[in-house]
């Protein structure tokens, strides 16, 4: 679930408005989106996000309709093998040949000071840059309560608030820091049948959801930066831009970004937290500010480092980098010239072209054309 999704959901119960939330949590074969992808619908048919591409969210889209109207949730399977579905869900399913799990649940209005929902405390990790795991029952007598766990960097359970089912294996799974995906809960610890069953405890799963945004860096307040910055928001990052001169460092210029940061950038980094899912794009441009800041970047353990500028500027600035003593294994690390070949001219275009680095980085991508290749689109 991204941020627009969860912050629309936390709008409309805001103004009083009832809606669904509609999420992956499992998938086969080529199915084209990945567990934790979201889609939003409000009582006013409002919609926002996508669980398929395309081929089931009309489908989805009536499902989650069906959620508002009768408040409960509802766990919906598309594809070759899929459960026997309602009429207006019947052969439907995705056209790419694979299968996808839908749990599809409803989220009362609350006009403040209405009780808040765990989407508003992942929403507002989100912004923070903390990570957050969401564990939810998808089937059996408790079908749809949720648990949060962290928020404020950590990934503890609170006792005070875990429901009885969170224990065992969804505690287990949270501390070993497992990522998106289905999990047994502890059938021990699920209500009972009731008195038609056989009086046996019912088994559940739950869908934990990992958010963990990670970090861009966009050093470098340009025009350059100006068309990355939504592009990085929009894949999921959380976008940080920072430059030292105040007129071009203004917040107007980025909307997009978490925050802009108005400091020598090799100052900044340094005092920052970085990790191996952070990406670092110094589009500065300019040794007075690229070379300290490289040599900081090199010193972390972030995943990707790029920098903007021509081959004979990428020339000069490893010999610079090599007269500040950084090694050859650390020269290796920085993308140089920064983005994958698109002819890019433009702003936008170079942007895209470094966008498209950073998945193809990220995903393992090799960046070339699809057509022509002998391999899985959707690894």
């Amino acid at each position: 679930m991204d941020i627009p999704v969860a912050e629309n959901l936390s709008r409309w119960r805001a103004a009083g408005v009832a809606c669904a939330l509609a999420r992956v949590v499992a998938t086969g074969g080529s199915a084209p989106l990945a567990p934790g992808t979201a889609m939003a619908v409000s009582a006013t048919g409002e919609l926002v996000g996508g669980v398929s591409g395309g081929c089931v969210d009309a489908a989805v889209y009536t499902l989650c309709e069906q959620v508002i109207a009768d408040g409960h949730p509802a766990l919906a399977r598309f594809g070759p093998d899929g459960d026997e579905l309602p009429d207006h869900l019947l052969d439907v399913g995705p056209t790419c040949g694979g299968s996808l799990e839908v749990f599809v649940e409803p989220l009362a209005p609350a006009p403040p000071p209405g009780p808040a929902h765990p989407v508003d405390r992942l929403l507002a990790a989100a912004r923070e840059g903390h990570a957050v795991v969401a564990a939810t029952v998808l089937d059996g007598p408790c079908a749809g309560q949720w648990m949060v766990a962290g928020g404020d960097g950590g990934t503890g359970v609170d006792d005070d608030e875990a429901p009885p089912w969170a224990g065992g294996p969804v505690a287990a799974a949270i501390a070993e820091g497992r990522g998106t995906g289905v999990i047994f809960a502890d059938p021990a610890a699920a209500p009972a049948a009731d008195s038609a069953a056989d009086g046996a405890a019912l088994p559940a799963r739950a869908f934990l959801h990992r958010l963990d945004p990670p970090r861009l860096l966009v050093f470098g307040a340009t025009a350059f930066a100006e068309a990355l910055v939504p592009m990085g928001a929009q894949l999921g990052y959380r976008v940080t831009v920072c430059d030292a001169r105040p007129v071009f460092a203004a917040a107007e210029r980025f909307p997009a970004a978490a925050e802009v940061v108005r400091r020598w950038p090799h100052q900044y980094l340094a005092g920052t937290r970085v990790d191996a899912s952070t990406a670092i794009c110094v589009l500065t441009h300019d040794p007075r500010f690229d070379i300290p800041l490289l040599v900081e970047a090199l010193r972390t353990r972030a995943g990707y480092i790029g920098a903007m500028g021509s081959r004979r500027t990428h020339t000069q600035r490893m010999t610079d980098l090599r007269a500040e003593g950084v090694p050859e294994a650390g020269l290796q690390r920085v993308h140089s010239p920064i983005g994958l070949d698109l002819g890019a001219r433009t702003a936008a275009e170079t942007a895209l072209s470094i966008a498209a680095e950073l998945v193809a980085h990220r995903r393992g991508g090799t960046g070339a054309p699809l057509v022509g290749m002998d391999a899985a689109i959707h690894r």
